[in-house]
């Protein structure tokens, strides 16, 4: 059964956090630009936010997480609709998603103890301490992904999510389901997308 969070709950997580949690120094992210694929990217991010509004705390930017692109690009995208800019971080999938480990996302599933990642749109939740330190709570706003919570499906940081992994295998390493970032860039997580925030994922390919 799904466990109601309410914005308390994510100021009390947040500045119990923010005692610990530092800027990032350096992030790995793609220089953003007018593109054709930052359009496509931010017209996902705006129709969707839409979609979802009324079950969102805030609007101002949405995360895309474009499973079609393999775990060695950038395929998390900070979509900020205020500004029209996209800032894109290296994500990794779950490895009930990618059983051989070849870097590419073969299916999605919701069932429980599967290990894959979950389709559909999330809402961020509140801060807390987990196995990779801080991490942010989700929520499954689908039916994709409505096993979220009970499955423990978080974005969290991870080394194996780090570029240096990519320098070494060519590809990241894989989550239990999660959206595991590299310890710099999910510092960007922390502080933009977290707070009852979007973030949608599926197979785009947006290039």
């Amino acid at each position: 059964m799904k466990r109601e969070i309410d914005r308390r709950d994510v100021l009390k997580g947040a500045g119990a956090a923010a005692l610990g949690v530092a800027l990032p120094t350096r992030v790995f992210a793609q220089a953003s630009s007018v593109s054709e694929a930052h359009r496509r990217i931010l017209g996902v991010a705006k129709d969707r936010m839409e979609q979802y509004r009324p079950s969102l705390w805030r609007t101002d930017l949405v995360g895309v997480a474009d499973f079609g692109l393999p775990s060695n690009l950038p395929r998390f995208h900070f979509a900020d609709l205020d500004k029209g800019e996209v800032r894109s971080f290296l994500v990794a999938h779950g490895r009930g998603s990618d059983p051989d480990h070849e870097g590419v996302l073969k299916w999605f599933s919701n069932e429980p103890n599967s290990l894959a990642t979950s389709r559909g749109a999330y809402i961020t939740y509140e801060w807390y301490n987990g196995k990779y330190g801080t991490s942010i709570r989700l929520g499954g706003m689908d039916a994709d992904n409505s096993n979220v919570l009970g499955r423990a499906i978080v974005l969290h940081p991870a080394w194996y999510a780090n570029a240096s992994v990519i320098e070494k295998w060519g590809k990241l390493g894989r989550s239990d389901g999660c959206f595991a970032m590299g310890e710099a860039d999910f510092n960007e997580a922390l502080w933009h997308l977290s707070g009852g925030r979007l973030i949608f994922a599926d197979r785009l390919g947006i290039y």
